[in-house]
């Protein structure tokens, strides 16, 4: 573990909870110079102690030791809010419908910012009877891959796994699809909103400028 609850992460949850120290103490079984000695720096709870305080607090234990406190507003958990935490170390991938607390391989995981598709990153979607047939013009050689594609709906998610030496491309159930998000190893995550209404022919992606004046049309006429 390369990290440890601090004082000043008790004290602020303590008064966070209007709480104090006596209260906590009283909670936890231990004395209220204790706590005391905590929130000073003179000295750190017992790890058998982390459960508790947490419990105390209505948070996990992995929110204690970081110190944030996940605070996901998506009761609704609504798909469109989709979140994928990807790590650096094994390519791992963990999907979220709101905030949360990763760690994988001792390493904090912040979610991946999507980013728009670009020249480099070019995305193909091909609307074949009830399926997306996506394909992305990347290289998929062992250093440089798409590591997945991913298809959101307002209830749903799709994710496809790809490999390096593999094809990039996907198919998904329409199923009310609303945007597809795809990972570069090397360049992070892109995100493009499906075009409603629109077959997307390669031909409408020759050119970004012109892909984007489409996208801005079918908003307006199918939005």
């Amino acid at each position: 573990m390369n990290q440890y609850v601090t004082g000043a992460v008790i004290r602020q949850l303590r008064e966070k909870n209007k709480m104090t120290q006596l209260m906590l103490a009283q909670r936890l079984g231990v004395s209220d110079k204790t706590v005391s000695k905590w929130e000073t720096g003179n000295g750190y709870p017992d790890i058998t102690l982390l459960e508790p305080i947490a419990d105390a607090f209505n948070i996990s234990v992995t929110e204690l030791i970081s110190g944030d406190q996940v605070l996901n507003a998506n009761v609704s958990a609504n798909m469109m809010r989709s979140k994928f935490y990807v790590c650096p170390v094994c390519g791992n991938v963990i999907h979220t419908m709101g905030e949360a607390v990763i760690q994988c391989h001792g390493v904090r995981l912040q979610p991946a910012l999507a980013e728009s598709t670009d020249e480099n990153h070019m995305i193909f979607i091909e609307r074949i009877e009830d399926e997306y047939y996506v394909r992305i013009d990347h290289e998929m050689t062992k250093s440089h891959y798409i590591s997945f594609v991913a298809a959101t709906s307002s209830d749903r998610s799709q994710m496809i796994k790809l490999y390096p030496e593999g094809n990039a491309e996907a198919r998904f159930g329409i199923n009310g699809v609303r945007k597809i998000f795809f990972y570069c190893n090397r360049d992070g995550l892109f995100s493009i909103d499906v075009v409603k209404g629109i077959d997307d022919k390669e031909s409408g992606y020759d050119d970004t400028k012109v892909r984007r004046e489409l996208e801005e049309t079918a908003d307006r006429l199918f939005g």
